[in-house]
């Protein structure tokens, strides 16, 4: 087995280094964000740090890079206040990853890929369309990880889509029906198997 030590994490190559310590981490969720300016700019980006923060109320999170360049999604969302969070499947993968391609704002994603807006009623922002899962995000609050100076933006779920042959009887979602891709690193594509579920886990009783 490979040791890596602090110092030779801090030694690596710059690209050899991005690579390992994003994949270090696991599989991680693919979505796309979807927002627009207000003057009505779409934009749409993928992500790989959307993350569960409660279920009452329901928000999600997710971790943005340094703003020390253009970040659309953040710019727009803070101006209006509402984003979509769209699940990535196996149809779209490679659309979606080219969203990660720095655009001038001026240029939607959706004009240079095969990716396509869907507006529902009573919501501003952009979802994708033929997603299986589209939630209807509205922005909470941000704090600044001050070690690395990268943002954790979280938004209150107020709408939630998903393709009705997903859902089991429990509520449960089952992503591997809908065919969703999961992330390895930045640019690994997975689309998972459901195995089996366990349910809900209590503690055994103690053997006398």
């Amino acid at each position: 087995m490979l040791y890596f030590s602090e110092l030779d994490i801090q030694q690596l190559n710059h690209l050899y280094k991005i690579n390992l310590i994003n994949s270090c981490s696991g599989y991680k969720s693919a979505n796309l964000i979807g927002s627009i300016s207000q003057d009505g700019k779409e934009n749409v980006a993928v992500f790989s740090s959307v993350t569960h923060i409660g279920s009452s109320p329901a928000m999600l999170g997710f971790f943005l890079r340094p703003t020390t360049v253009i970040r659309n999604t953040y710019e727009n969302l803070k101006e209006t206040g509402f984003y979509t969070i769209n699940h990535v499947h196996k149809n779209i993968i490679l659309d979606a990853h080219h969203t990660s391609a720095k655009y001038d704002s001026a240029i939607s994603e959706f004009d240079v890929t095969n990716l396509e807006p869907e507006y529902k009623p009573e919501f501003s922002a952009p979802f994708v369309k033929n997603a299986p899962i589209q939630l209807a995000m509205q922005f909470v609050e941000e704090y600044d990880i001050k070690a690395n100076k990268t943002i954790l933006v979280i938004g209150k779920v107020v709408g939630l889509y998903v393709n009705d042959y997903l859902i089991e009887k429990d509520g449960f979602i089952n992503l591997s029906k809908a065919e969703v891709a999961a992330i390895n690193g930045l640019d690994g594509y997975a689309i998972p198997e459901q195995r089996i579920r366990y349910g809900y886990q209590r503690p055994k009783e103690l053997i006398k």
